[in-house]
C-alpha cells in the first residue's frame, strides 16, 4: 500500500511539482493551502508523513507543528521554509518537527528526507509492553504510552524529539551513545548539517529533567565518544 502524504503548502506551483513528482515515487500525495487546513486534516486522518510550509495562510507551520504535537499526533513533520536563519530551524525543531529543508532545495533531497523520515516511521519500536509503559528514576517518572513525563506528580512538557531522545537513551542506559548513533536512530538518518543538532537537544533535556543541568548527573557527556545515560 502507497504511503499517504500530507502536503501544506500555499504556492500552487510547488504544491503542483511536489505532488507529480511524489505521486511518481509511488506515494499518494493530499495537499491543503492554509494552516488551519492542514491542522484539521494531519488531526482527524491517518497521514504516514506531513510537508508543512512555515510561511502559510490562517496558521503558520510553527504553529501547526507545535498543535499537532500538543494533541499527540507524531506523523513524522518536514518542515519547509525559505529562511535560512538557524533559529528558525531551531524553533521548528523544538516544537517537534523531525526535519527541515530550506528553499529552494533539490528534489533529490526531498526525496531522500521523506524516504528516512518514513523508513525511521515505520522501524520505530511499538509500543511498549504493560511490563515498560512506564519508566522512573529519582522524581521523575516517564509514561511511554501517553508519552508523558513529571517529576514530583508535575507534568514536564517535552517536544515529541525530545521525547524521542530520552526514550532512547533510557533504552540504552548505562551505555555510551555517540551523536551519529543518536542522529541514526532518533532522528532517522545521518544527512543532519551538523551533530549540534543532538547537543542542542540534550542541552535542552538537561535543562528540564537535571536538579543543576550545569553538572548533569542523569545525562552524562562522554568526552570524545558522546553520552551516557545514568538512571
Amino acid at each position: 500500500m502507497s504511503k499517504r502524504i500530507l502536503l501544506v503548502e500555499d504556492e500552487p506551483g510547488l504544491v503542483l511539482t511536489l505532488t507529480d513528482r511524489l505521486t511518481s515515487e509511488g506515494y499518494q500525495v493530499e495537499s491543503v493551502r492554509d494552516g488551519e487546513k492542514g491542522l484539521e486534516r494531519a488531526s482527524n486522518e491517518a497521514f504516514d508523513g506531513i510537508l508543512l510550509d512555515v510561511m502559510l495562510p490562517r496558521k503558520n507551520g510553527f504553529d501547526v507543528c507545535r498543535d499537532l504535537r500538543q494533541r499527540n499526533i507524531t506523523t513524522p513533520i518536514l518542515m519547509l521554509t525559505a529562511r535560512g536563519q538557524v533559529v528558525d530551524k531551531v524553533i521548528g525543531l523544538k516544537l517537534g518537527a523531525d526535519d527541515y529543508l530550506t528553499k529552494p532545495f533539490e528534489m533529490m533531497e526531498l526525496l531522500a528526507r521523506v524516504e528516512a523520515l518514513l523508513r525511521r516511521a515505520a522501524t520505530a519500536p511499538a509500543a511498549a509492553p504493560a511490563s515498560a509503559e512506564t519508566y522512573q528514576f529519582a522524581s521523575i517518572k516517564i509514561d511511554f504510552r501517553r508519552a508523558e513525563v513529571e517529576r514530583d506528580g508535575e507534568r514536564i512538557e517535552l517536544s515529541a524529539k525530545e521525547f524521542h531522545l530520552l526514550r532512547y537513551f533510557i533504552e540504552h542506559r548505562e551505555a555510551t551513545i555517540s551523536r551519529d548513533e543518536l542522529l541514526n536512530e532518533v532522528w532517522g538518518y545521518d544527512a543532519m548539517p551538523t551533530t549540534r543538532t543532538v547537543d542542542v537537544h540534550v542541552a535542552w533535556l538537561r535543562q528540564k529533567l537535571e536538579p543543576n543541568p550545569r553538572h548533569p548527573q542523569y545525562i552524562q557527556t562522554i568526552h570524545g565518544m558522546g553520552y551516557k545515560f545514568i538512571g
